[in-house]
C-alpha cells in the first residue's frame, strides 16, 4: 500500500478553538499533515476534556476531536504570555478561533492584531452569525442554528414536532467549511503571498447545506416535514417489511421500471399516477400501498438480497455500531485506536491516492507542549513567497 501523503505537511496551525466546530476543522487539518497547536486554558483546557462519555483514560468526545494535535496552556489575558503567543504565531501559517465576535479583539488576538505581526496569516473565524451584522454577537449552539436555519422545521414526520437532526450537524458542517476555507486560502497565499480572513458563520453554512429545500423555496413553496420520504422524489423512503423497515431509493423512470418488475408489478409503469417522478411523488400514498403489498411479505434481509440482485438501491436501517462495525465498512480502515487513551475514533473520510490520511500523534495531555511557547525562536518567521510570473 502507498504511504500516506501529507498534503498539508509544513503547515503550522495555532488553534484557539474550543468544543466542536473549530476542533473538528483542525483535526481534519492535522490528519492531512498540518502541525496543530491547541492553545488551552491553564489548568482546565478545552471544555470538551470534561464532556462525556468517559473511560478511565478520559473523554472519548475530546479524543475524537483532538487527535494528532499538540497542547499548549496559555493565559490569554496575561501580558507576558500574550507576547509569547504573538512570537509563536509568527512561526505559524494559520490561526483558527471560534470566540464570539469581538472577544478575539479584546484579547489582542483579532485578525488585524495577528496580521500586524504575521502579514500573510490565514485566519479562520467560526461563529454563529458571522463577524458583522446585527446578530453577530448573539450566542449560538448547534440546536439554535438548526432551528433558525429552517432545517428543524423540515425534519420529522408531518404529524409530529420539528426535530433536531441526530448529530450536531451545524457545528460539524461549519468545521468542514472552515477546513475548506483554510485550504483554499493557503493555496491563494502560495500563489500571491497574501493572507486571508475566512469568516465561517454557522447559520450561513447550515442554509447552504440545504439545496433541496432551497429548490423548493425557489419554486414558491415552503419545505415541510415529510418523514423519511424524499420531498421531491418517489419511491424514496422507508417501507414496512415483515420484521422492520427497508429503504428503497428510486429517482428516475428507468429504475422505477426495474423496481416494478422486481415487485412483480410491471404494469405500474403504465399507470398514469406513476408515469414520472413528479407523478409518483404526488401519488406517494398510493405508490406506498403497492410497494408494501410486496415488502411486508418478506424480511428486511430478504428484501435487501432481492433488491441487490435487481440493482435497486436499498438498505436496512442500521444503528451506529452496525454501520461502523458491519460488513459494509469492513476492510475500509475507517477507524483507528489512539495509542495513549486506547479510544477508537473515526479516521479522515477522504482517501489520498488510495490511502486514508491520519496523524500518528497521540491525543495530547493538557499543556504537554508548553515548551513550544517559551522556546527561543532561532528560526526566521515563515512567509510564503508569491509565485513568480
Amino acid at each position: 500500500m502507498n504511504a500516506t501523503k501529507q498534503l498539508l505537511s509544513g503547515v503550522r496551525v495555532a488553534d484557539f478553538s474550543r468544543v466542536l466546530a473549530g476542533p473538528y476543522a483542525t483535526a481534519m487539518l492535522a490528519d492531512q499533515g498540518a502541525e496543530v497547536f491547541k492553545i488551552e486554558m491553564p489548568g482546565h483546557g478545552d471544555d470538551s476534556r470534561h464532556l462525556g462519555p468517559f473511560t478511565d483514560t478520559g473523554s472519548t468526545y475530546f479524543t475524537s476531536l483532538n487527535r494528532g494535535k499538540r497542547s499548549i496552556e496559555a493565559d490569554l489575558k496575561d501580558t507576558e504570555q500574550h507576547a509569547q503567543l504573538l512570537d509563536f504565531i509568527r512561526t505559524c501559517d494559520v490561526v483558527v478561533e471560534n470566540f464570539r465576535p469581538g472577544v478575539a479583539a479584546k484579547l489582542g488576538l483579532s485578525f488585524e492584531d495577528i496580521k500586524a505581526v504575521k502579514p500573510d496569516i490565514v485566519y479562520a473565524s467560526i461563529s454563529g452569525f458571522g463577524q458583522t451584522g446585527a446578530q453577530a454577537k448573539r450566542p449560538a449552539y448547534d440546536t439554535v442554528i438548526q432551528a433558525l436555519s429552517g432545517l428543524m422545521s423540515s425534519t420529522g414526520f408531518p404529524d409530529g414536532s420539528p426535530t433536531r437532526v441526530g448529530e450536531s450537524i451545524a457545528d460539524v458542517s461549519a468545521g468542514v467549511f472552515a477546513a475548506f476555507g483554510v485550504s483554499s486560502a493557503l493555496f491563494h497565499r502560495q500563489t500571491t503571498g497574501e493572507g486571508s480572513h475566512i469568516d465561517i458563520p454557522m447559520l450561513d453554512v447550515m442554509l447552504a447545506m440545504q439545496p433541496t429545500n432551497t429548490a423548493i423555496h425557489a419554486a414558491g413553496s415552503t419545505p415541510n416535514r415529510v418523514g423519511n420520504r424524499h420531498p421531491i422524489s418517489a419511491p424514496f423512503d422507508t417501507y414496512a417489511a415483515a420484521d422492520g423497515l427497508v429503504v428503497i431509493a428510486v429517482a428516475n423512470d428507468k429504475l422505477f421500471g426495474v423496481l416494478s418488475a422486481t415487485l412483480g408489478k410491471p404494469g405500474l409503469v403504465l399507470d398514469s399516477r406513476f408515469a414520472t417522478d413528479s407523478d409518483r411523488s404526488d401519488n406517494d400514498d398510493a405508490l406506498r400501498a403497492e410497494i408494501e403489498e410486496f415488502t411486508t411479505g418478506h424480511t428486511v434481509a430478504e428484501l435487501c438480497a432481492i433488491f441487490d440482485a435487481a440493482g435497486v438501491p436499498n438498505s436496512p436501517v442500521l444503528n451506529f455500531a452496525e454501520a461502523v462495525n458491519g460488513p459494509i465498512t469492513d476492510g475500509r480502515g475507517l477507524t483507528t485506536t489512539d495509542a495513549r487513551t486506547c479510544h477508537t475514533h473515526l479516521r479522515h473520510p477522504l482517501l489520498v491516492d488510495g490511502v486514508r490520511p491520519t496523524s500518528a500523534l497521540p491525543v495530547p495531555h493538557l499543556g504537554e507542549h508548553n515548551d513550544e511557547l517559551s522556546a527561543e525562536r532561532t528560526d526566521a518567521p515563515r512567509s510564503a513567497e508569491p509565485t513568480k510570473e
